[in-house]
């Protein structure tokens, strides 16, 4: 008896590192949402703002710049949507929001996606479009794993992927929203299904 005891002490003393040391409100459904909205996204483009009689794509500037004003609209309702859900995770699971976890988690992500972005603006005003996909998807893929330490679950896994596929994505040119869609969009909602599952799991 005193055996299980000592061994459920030393479990709830992990659990209780786990949840000091790593930011645990991230929720599934948010990242089920993110890629929907990606996917959605990638419609409208294919739809509406391709070339048409191409199998890839290539923009003029106008349509280029209305495609980067879609995905900013994404990206924005994606991060809106995860600060709600995860704000309602964590009241619901009396969880503290806003510590020292979470600034180091955001500091730790947003360096290396702050860097991406500003390093695809000076591109974009140069006119450089053609690796916008691919460099959008590998700073979103080193952003994750530069901050997968501060939080549970595998989401350096995600990250990994979305730089092979931005790799891949350059290498082939003319084919960045596929990439993008798929990245964005399929493995977001693959990845928080996963999450979503086991945050539902009975114990």
């Amino acid at each position: 008896m005193s055996e299980k005891n000592y061994l459920k002490d030393i479990s709830e003393i992990k659990n209780m590192m786990n949840r000091s040391s790593r930011f645990i409100s991230l929720s599934g459904l948010s990242g089920i949402l993110a890629g929907i909205y990606a996917i959605i996204g990638a419609v409208i483009t294919q739809l509406y703002l391709m070339p048409k009689h191409r199998e890839y794509l290539i923009f003029d500037s106008y349509h280029f710049k209305i495609v980067i004003a879609l995905l900013f609209s994404i990206a924005s309702l994606s991060v809106l949507s995860a600060i709600l859900l995860t704000l309602k995770k964590a009241k619901t699971n009396n969880e503290q929001i806003w510590d020292t976890t979470t600034k180091r988690l955001l500091v730790n992500f947003l360096i290396p996606l702050l860097t991406g972005g500003i390093y695809i603006a000076i591109k974009l005003n140069s006119q450089h479009y053609g690796l916008t996909a691919s460099l959008m998807l590998i700073f979103y893929g080193l952003a994750l794993v530069n901050a997968s330490k501060y939080t549970l679950g595998n989401i350096k896994y995600l990250g990994y992927v979305e730089i092979i596929l931005g790799l891949f994505c350059a290498a082939l040119p003319g084919y960045g929203l596929w990439f993008w869609m798929f990245g964005f969009g399929v493995m977001h909602v693959l990845y928080g299904i996963l999450m979503y599952t086991q945050e539902n799991k009975k114990p």
